[in-house]
């Protein structure tokens, strides 16, 4: 949790300070760099060093390019973290970091740590897609149901969103990663199947014909007063059209499941469940489930990660 909060005011910090928009990754180095000092026993002056050595050697992610160019880069999370973890231990070791990102900020960024939590204003995904697209999906959903019509009487889709998320334009994905940031595909897939998960953007869906045209008869268009009101909220709307000239619209939609519309616990054990047991079976997903639920009593993690460092299925 520390770690967390730890992170989350470094990118509150960081995103202005640059003409581009960093992923995660650039950021989540200071938190990580946090938690793993403090858990490492570490010192006050070697966890100012070690939030300064994580800072300096975090990636500094060209998002938007990775929007363009989707891969298996992931905002640079999976080396941010190693860079973190790396940054605690040569600070533990003696090794010393310029001042943080901390200490060249404003008080505010950190006077109300311990008093407001920032991870509470975080969101789930519903979907298996770019969060900037999960509005869109919202919207599509939405239209579509106003309509009442099948996917083969669908003429166009038009969804209005913020100039972030018109940049998931790819209607033809190749790839599992280029599915997940694609808008079109993502609508397309919601339209068909009423749903956008693992089924759908895995590279053994994309060669679906039905989904590829739907997908390519998705237009987007950037709407102004939601790109004023984006990065605060991540907004869109959607109309539909049916191939008899009837059309429908969606109201402008913020993502399920965002901080104002929190899923259920009920919603969200289901997703787990639906994504864990595959992968783990039944009933070791069961474990890790009842695990997670126990954090906060927990005198410390070793059931969690032992549960998560096996491989076999039960």
């Amino acid at each position: 949790m520390v770690a967390y909060e730890v992170a989350m005011r470094a990118g509150r910090i960081l995103h202005p300070l640059y003409d581009f928009y960093h992923g995660s990754g650039a950021w989540g180095p200071v938190g990580a760099a946090a938690g793993a000092a403090r858990l490492l026993g570490c010192n006050a002056e070697e966890i100012w060093h070690a939030l300064g050595i994580a800072e300096f050697h975090a990636p500094m992610t060209p998002e938007m390019r990775s929007i363009d160019h989707p891969s298996m880069l992931k905002d640079g999370i999976g080396w941010g973290a190693m860079v973190g973890l790396a940054s605690a231990q040569l600070a533990e070791r003696g090794f010393t970091g310029i001042p943080s990102l901390f200490d060249e900020a404003e008080p505010v960024s950190t006077e109300d740590l311990g008093g407001e939590y920032l991870i509470r204003s975080l969101y789930f995904k519903p979907h298996a897609c770019c969060r900037w697209a999960q509005p869109a999906v919202e919207g599509a959903l939405a239209a579509a149901r106003e309509l009442g019509v099948g996917v083969a009487d669908i003429a166009w889709v038009r969804v209005h969103t913020f100039e972030a998320a018109t940049h998931l334009r790819s209607a033809a994905p190749r790839t599992t990663e280029e599915a997940q940031f694609s808008l079109p595909w993502s609508v397309a897939c919601v339209l068909t199947d009423g749903e956008v998960g693992p089924d759908q953007v895995l590279e053994h869906a994309l060669d679906d014909p039905g989904r590829r045209r739907l997908a390519a008869r998705v237009e987007l268009f950037q709407d102004p007063k939601l790109e004023e009101a984006f990065p605060a909220k991540a907004l869109a709307w959607a109309e539909i059209a049916a191939s008899d000239g009837r059309s429908a619209r969606s109201e402008v939609l913020a993502a399920r499941g965002d901080a104002e519309a929190r899923p259920s616990d009920e919603e969200l054990t289901y997703k787990f469940e639906r994504l864990v047991e595959p992968v783990l079976g039944s009933s070791r997903a069961g474990q890790l489930l009842r695990a997670v639920q126990a954090l906060p009593d927990a005198a410390d993690l070793a059931t969690l990660t032992a549960l998560l460092r096996t491989t076999g299925t039960t």
